[in-house]
């Protein structure tokens, strides 16, 4: 039985993965133990899980690996200075100390924080290492469904590649091009998260759904300033306006003054400005995905296309690749981002190194991304309990009635159920769900629940057989990666008048019977429910669309805005009280708001970090 830990760390959403035989048991990011967003740090917590979760000693793995090579990357770095130099030096002389402390040496830091979790870990021959983007290819293709598959890996930056071309066939993995740094969408499209204001490495979810609300009028001065695109798709930027080579910021002086406009501050209002800047990058963001992937297919001649790195995220993008039927299937990994890193290495080592036999999934082998801690009842009860929360147990059965009529009533549901999903979506087990034939769901969810901007979209949950009634679109979208528009008859047609409307007023006119999961443009983020996947939530679905014929539900993540995704029945009990949930269902308790003591509730929205 060999048994291998895939690590991902130091730059954001550190995790951890865990696979025994080739098999995924376990996995989880580190964010969700701390509570520290998009946590970087040493992933203690995690691998604790993930070894935990299948009884497993660390000194019993047969490999660690680590999910890119620090060398590779700190030869970037250097070569990246020299090439600037003398731009540059202070970010250069903040950089160079952590890594000659920490990163250059990796091997020997890492292994004396995995002898912090097992003194018995003395092997350091066990430990590994991968490249940061075959990690990321290795995420992707070996979970898939496919024998065989061109592999699209974009993000900002991994050693040195930014986007990777490759081909997965059986166990094998080989790459056949590379974009290099400074050159990356992935850096592009966070250039322009920064300058609208919104953090880095977080926010970039923000401006696509902000893109709907603008027009992209300034696609032009992207593509004669910032951006030499070719038909292929491979581009080069043009570094004169961009700061994240040599400085401490990701956009200069002269990117300010082609727009006009200084960096928004994030407290500042949101002007039509920046609704036409996200929806710019978005288009530009788009074009250089489609020209990449209609280059490649037909380049390859492969029908089945993979996915990951943190653009495979942007889920409208991945739309586009869908409705422009360039590839026959695709298949996007849940945890696109650095966090899948963990997997990727753990798979990419079973495969590639030790050369193992590849049975492939026709569903995938993500195990639905269920992959993290899970309570039982009388886990669940010992800490409502503690927590000093009013409940009620009662039966399955009862559980999804009473719940799908609260929600059919209008109750906002904070729903935790079975294991913590890995990857950024709340797929139906750290959700709160919704009825989304409400006209003010919309804005009582971002205001009021998660505290954020009344932008921002939401997604629809929907009953996998039911999909084709609701939403132009034919492929199955579990892990919420892919958008499609209402079918037309559903939808509400402005008025001349409404047309005529910009930015943020377009929020408040009703589009569809489901307006709470319509964006202004009539697309929606689709997550499709199946019985294998998560049956509880399906029967709940069910349930809900026998009382209300709409076998959909609004499905947002269990969190405030800058908080982790909620891991433990403590972590949900306390959103809960800090928001303006009317309902907890947890396992099989079910909490009312108006029964809690009063005295529990708490000043919440201020706990977290804007994202």
């Amino acid at each position: 039985m060999t048994k291998i830990l895939g690590i991902s760390a130091f730059f954001h959403d550190s995790a951890a993965s865990l696979i025994i035989n080739g098999k995924l048991v376990a996995a989880a990011q580190e964010e969700r133990f701390t509570r520290i967003k998009h946590d970087k740090n040493f992933p203690k917590n995690a691998i604790e899980y993930v070894l935990k979760e299948k009884h497993i000693e660390l000194n019993n793995v047969d490999y660690v690996v680590f999910f890119e090579k620090p060398f590779l990357k700190f030869e970037r770095l250097l070569e990246t200075y020299l090439a600037y130099a003398p731009i540059g030096f202070k970010s250069f002389s903040l950089a160079m100390p952590i890594w000659l402390k920490e990163k250059l040496f990796q091997k020997k830091f890492l292994f004396e924080h995995l002898k912090k979790i097992d003194q018995n870990f003395n092997d350091i021959k066990k430990l590994k290492f991968s490249e940061h983007h075959f990690s990321h290819a290795a995420s992707a293709f070996y979970p898939s469904p496919f024998e065989e598959a061109l592999i699209l890996t974009v993000d900002g930056v991994g050693e040195w590649a930014t986007t990777t071309v490759s081909h997965g066939e059986k166990n094998k993995i080989t790459v056949l091009k590379e974009i290099h740094f400074p050159h990356s969408l992935g850096l592009l499209y966070t250039a322009f998260t920064y300058y609208l204001g919104f953090k880095v490495n977080s926010g970039e979810y923000k401006v696509m759904g902000l893109a709907p609300y603008g027009r992209p009028i300034f696609c032009d001065a992207i593509l004669e300033n910032l951006l030499d695109l070719k038909d292929d798709g491979t581009f080069r930027l043009n570094m004169k306006y961009f700061n994240f080579a040599t400085g401490l910021t990701m956009v200069n002086k002269k990117f300010e003054k082609l727009f006009k406009h200084p960096i928004r501050k994030n407290d500042e209002n949101l002007t039509q400005f920046h609704m036409d800047m996200a929806s710019s990058i978005q288009k530009i963001t788009e074009d250089i995905i489609l020209k990449l992937t209609k280059n490649i297919r037909k380049e390859y001649g492969l029908k089945n296309l993979c996915m990951a790195g943190g653009v495979a995220l942007n889920c409208v993008a991945n739309g586009k690749i869908l409705n422009n039927n360039i590839f026959e299937n695709i298949w996007i990994q849940p945890a696109a981002g650095d966090a899948g890193g963990s997997l990727g290495a753990a798979l990419g080592y079973w495969y590639q190194e030790l050369n193992n036999e590849r049975i492939v999934d026709k569903d995938d082998s993500m195990e639905g991304s269920f992959l993290g801690p899970k309570f039982d009842n009388e886990i669940v009860e010992k800490h409502l309990i503690k927590l000093g929360a009013k409940y009620k147990r009662v039966s399955q059965s009862e559980l999804i009635q009473t719940t799908a009529d609260e929600l059919s009533r209008g109750k906002i549901v904070g729903w935790f159920q079975g294991r913590m999903e890995f990857g950024p979506r709340s797929l139906g087990a750290r959700s709160i769900l919704a009825d989304p034939r409400s006209a003010e769901m919309q804005k009582e969810l971002n205001l009021k629940i998660k505290f954020r901007e009344s932008f921002r979209p939401f997604a629809p949950a929907i009953l996998i057989e039911n999909l084709n009634d609701w939403f132009d679109i034919n492929e199955k979208s579990p892990y919420m990666l892919l958008v499609s528009n209402l079918r037309k008859k559903l939808q509400i047609p402005m008025t001349e008048g409404q047309k005529k409307l910009f930015g943020i007023e377009k929020l408040n006119i009703k589009r569809s019977i489901i307006p709470a999961i319509t964006h202004v443009d009539y697309s929606a983020r689709i997550q499709t429910v199946d019985k294998k996947r998560n049956n509880l939530f399906y029967s709940l679905l069910k349930k809900f669309g026998s009382i209300t014929n709409c076998p959909i539900l609004v499905n947002t993540s269990f969190n405030v805005r800058g908080e982790p995704i909620v891991c433990s029945p403590a972590n949900a009990f306390k959103c809960f009280m800090g928001t303006n949930l009317d309902i907890l269902v947890i396992e099989n308790f079910i909490l009312y708001k108006s029964e809690q003591d009063k005295n529990l509730k708490i000043d919440y929205k201020d706990k977290f970090d804007l994202d």
